[in-house]
């Protein structure tokens, strides 16, 4: 009678265990495939912020060579004319 109360509770007892790695592994494979899903999102806006950035850099250089162009439109008009 004991042996088998013992080995009752041994079973049970390791299939209690069995039970808590199962869960406590399911959430760990979770949060590294949400670490993984971070990580994919961290990387997607680093490149936009990226390509604002270079589209920023065209822009202020497109600004400079208009800025460029108006000046050296208006130094003729400004100019005194020698004849």
């Amino acid at each position: 009678m004991r042996k088998t109360l013992a080995i009752a509770l041994m079973l049970t007892a390791t299939l209690g265990l069995a039970a808590c790695d199962k869960k406590s592994e399911d959430k760990a494979q979770d949060a590294n495939q949400h670490a993984e899903q971070a990580q994919q999102k961290m990387n997607e806006a680093q490149n936009k912020v990226n390509e604002a950035a270079k589209e920023n850099a065209e822009a202020a250089k497109d600004q400079a060579e208009s800025n460029k162009a108006a000046a050296q439109e208006a130094a003729p008009e400004a100019a005194p004319k020698t004849n």
